[in-house]
């Protein structure tokens, strides 16, 4: 019993940060230290298509910040949209994204992980280190 109230005391929680940064968002919608988050809660709960506009608002605001790319590939992966994927995730590399080992073990990335061009960004990246 104690595991069912934990997870639905950790769902609550997930919701009551997740209207908090809705709200925070839409008063100050071009803040980076609230959309990061958002960004990513939206991920953790599934919501997949919203974490994909908040990335791609991220873009704009900081286009040359890898992780932010990297973020993006993450979304056009757990989306289906592999080549979109692979283009966020070369952006990631060009701005200066370097870790390869946690690239390759990526949950978010399975969709494309067999993919000859991840494979290429992947080998790359481990060759520059």
């Amino acid at each position: 019993m104690s595991k069912k109230l934990n997870r639905r005391d950790a769902e609550r929680e997930r919701q009551v940060e997740l209207n908090f940064l809705e709200r925070v968002a839409t008063r100050i919608p071009k803040e980076t230290w609230v959309l990061k988050p958002l960004g990513d809660l939206y991920t953790r709960c599934g919501e997949f298509e919203k974490g994909l506009q908040v990335d791609l608002n991220l873009t704009q605001l900081c286009p040359r910040e890898p992780e932010v790319w990297y973020n993006l590939g993450c979304s056009f992966a757990l989306l289906e949209r592999k080549e979109d994927a692979l283009i966020a995730l070369g952006k990631a590399v060009e701005f200066g994204y370097t870790d390869a080992e946690y690239m390759r073990s990526d949950e978010d990335l399975s969709s494309i992980q067999n993919h000859p061009e991840f494979e290429k960004l992947v080998i790359g990246l481990e060759e520059k280190a």
